[in-house]
């Protein structure tokens, strides 16, 4: 499967989860229940991820956790805050970067519509074809 087919996975499977949970609740828990619906549509999914960085020839095992990666090709930042900043955004961006990756989703499951809360980021992948 490609990056843009999981994508397509991902944002349905938020709008589902946030239509059934609602906003507000901790990132672990949309974490959890992300990591199994992605599952249940026969996606590899892994929490937590360490991701090694490396730095002026050194290489550190752990610079920083994903919170979920799809058929190790998609990483996913998740978020239930009332706002999405530019920090948010560069972040994932950096994540995506250093691992490798070259889709990725922010995810806010703060905000009242789960629409507004989807921000999808490109590293060099090129865009689906349009409707």
């Amino acid at each position: 499967m490609e990056e843009n087919d999981i994508g397509r996975h991902i944002v349905d499977a938020a709008v589902a989860i946030h239509r059934g949970l609602g906003p507000g609740l901790l990132e672990s828990v949309y974490e959890a229940v992300l990591s199994r619906e992605l599952e249940g549509r026969g996606l590899q999914v892994a929490r937590q991820v360490p991701i090694a960085i490396a730095y002026q020839g050194m290489r550190f095992d752990e610079g920083f956790r994903a919170d979920l990666v799809v058929d190790g090709r998609v990483i996913i930042e998740l978020k239930s805050v009332s706002e999405i900043t530019r920090a948010h955004k560069k972040q994932l961006l950096t994540y995506m970067r250093l691992g490798g990756f070259r889709l990725g989703f922010l995810l806010n499951f703060g905000v009242a519509l789960m629409r507004d809360g989807i921000f999808r980021v490109v590293d060099g992948l090129s865009e689906p074809p349009g409707p």
